[in-house]
């Protein structure tokens, strides 16, 4: 007998790719609730992965048997966390968030329309009231552009609907497709406080009584699916910067020890060693050394002798004996710091910039703006890699909203009648937009 509860109906609802209502005649509308019709299946998909196929069901990575796919997925959100300390990527990210959840000149960070005004004083009340969208929106971007990925929580009640979400730390939360051969397009959430490492199976289920699972509709997945090769997980956003971000680490440490060791010049001492026996040059020097190098130093508390370290000479110093001839006692400097790391180091950060696809004057780099127009042409070209971030977060609104609004009674053809968009990052890509139907209005 069939589940009739709330929640055997949602199960239902969501148990299939897509949600598919029809609105009139022969006109259909689509909620692609998983994004199967841009990525594929995570079992389908012809390009599943250069992870996975490494590390697929009963099968071990030959080149490695101790890299589980568990285990790679951690190293990944490590190096994110380390590049997240970095300035120029933490600002990006930052950058991102910001332009992503802009205000419209309504006020509004989300925008929904619909021709049923019950449906959108439902959707207002769940995202503003609820969730409170304006102060979290911000928050989940940034983590999904940072990792890749987004896990959300929703905490349903079958007389509320949507009452609270919950985020959940991508360490701890595993997304399981194709397991059921009945139902090859199930998908499973599965929350392990443990973390995510144990196992070369990519369909690890923890033997953890504390291990968790949810299903479809019990969670927003958001994700960057830029990149087929990650599936069923996305891609993060820094994550073309990550091998740039090593080696900048690294040139910037060596141009720093270059500096602190290379930088003050040194003096070469030519100390005239006269008629003293070869066998008490060492000794001679090292006394002229100690003289130089430090200076007597008696503690007034203790009463004990001590040499202090007199910071006026340099450690680096050469001492070299002399004698014969009338060579005499001399100092001469050597050069001190000839080699600028900085080059090297701007050319890597340009790299970086270009993978992070922000314009450098973003930044504050204005230097290689010619004028205005340049960094409107740069504006209108991030503002469509934003443009790209935001289908993705009202993708994931729209699966919450679907939730909230069939909980709430809606079904049928007014479950889908709705239209979730965010605000246009860039004033100068609108007005682009508004220029360009003018003239086709006025060529009408």
């Amino acid at each position: 007998m069939a589940d009739t509860s709330l929640f055997g109906r949602l199960r239902r609802l969501f148990s299939s790719d897509v949600i598919i209502r029809n609105v009139g005649g022969d006109n259909l509308k689509v909620a692609d609730i998983n994004r199967i019709q841009s990525t594929g299946n995570f079992q389908t998909n012809s390009l599943v992965d250069r992870f996975t196929r490494l590390h697929i069901y009963n099968n071990k990575n030959l080149y490695n048997p101790n890299l589980n796919y568990q285990t790679l997925r951690v190293q990944l959100y490590s190096d994110y966390e380390a590049m997240d300390t970095d300035p120029v990527i933490a600002s990006a990210l930052d950058i991102l968030a910001d332009e992503a959840t802009l205000k419209s000149d309504k006020g509004e960070v989300l925008s929904i329309k619909s021709t049923d005004e019950n449906l959108q004083r439902v959707l207002y009340n769940l995202f503003y009231d609820v969730l409170n969208i304006e102060f979290n929106l911000w928050s989940w971007t940034r983590n999904m552009c940072k990792y890749g990925d987004f896990f959300l929580k929703l905490e349903i009640a079958e007389k509320f609907g949507v009452y609270n979400v919950l985020p959940y730390t991508v360490y701890n939360m595993s997304r399981h497709e194709g397991q059921d051969e009945k139902d090859p397009t199930k998908v499973e959430f599965v929350i392990n406080p443990d973390g995510l490492a144990g196992s070369n199976d990519p369909y690890y289920m923890p033997k953890n009584e504390n291990a968790v699972k949810l299903d479809n509709y019990e969670v927003a997945h958001f994700r960057l699916l830029s990149d087929t090769n990650y599936l069923p997980y996305g891609r993060s956003f820094i994550e073309p910067a990550r091998k740039i971000f090593k080696q900048l680490t690294l040139m910037e440490d060596a141009m720093l020890i270059h500096r602190i060791m290379r930088a003050p010049e040194k003096r070469t001492f030519f100390v005239n060693v006269g008629s003293i026996p070869p066998a008490e040059v060492d000794q001679f020097m090292q006394k002229t050394i100690n003289t130089m190098k430090k200076t007597p130093y008696v503690d007034p508390k203790t009463g004990q002798y001590n040499l202090k370290f007199n910071m006026q000479n340099m450690m680096e110093d050469f001492y070299i004996p002399v004698r014969g001839g009338d060579a005499s006692t001399r100092i001469e400097t050597t050069k001190g710091l000839d080699y600028d790391g900085t080059t090297d180091v701007q050319y890597l950060q340009s790299k970086l910039f270009a993978a992070l696809k922000v314009p450098k004057a973003y930044f504050g780099f204005e230097g290689d703006l010619q004028g205005k127009a340049t960094l409107a042409a740069e504006d209108i070209r991030f503002a469509r890699t934003v443009e790209r971030i935001q289908k993705i977060v009202e993708s994931e609104l729209t699966k919450i909203a679907l939730v909230h609004l069939y909980t709430q009674g809606f079904t049928g053809e007014s479950l889908t009648n709705f239209e979730i968009s965010l605000t246009t990052p860039s004033i100068i890509f609108e007005q682009e937009k508004v220029a360009l139907l003018k003239e086709k209005v006025d060529l009408a």
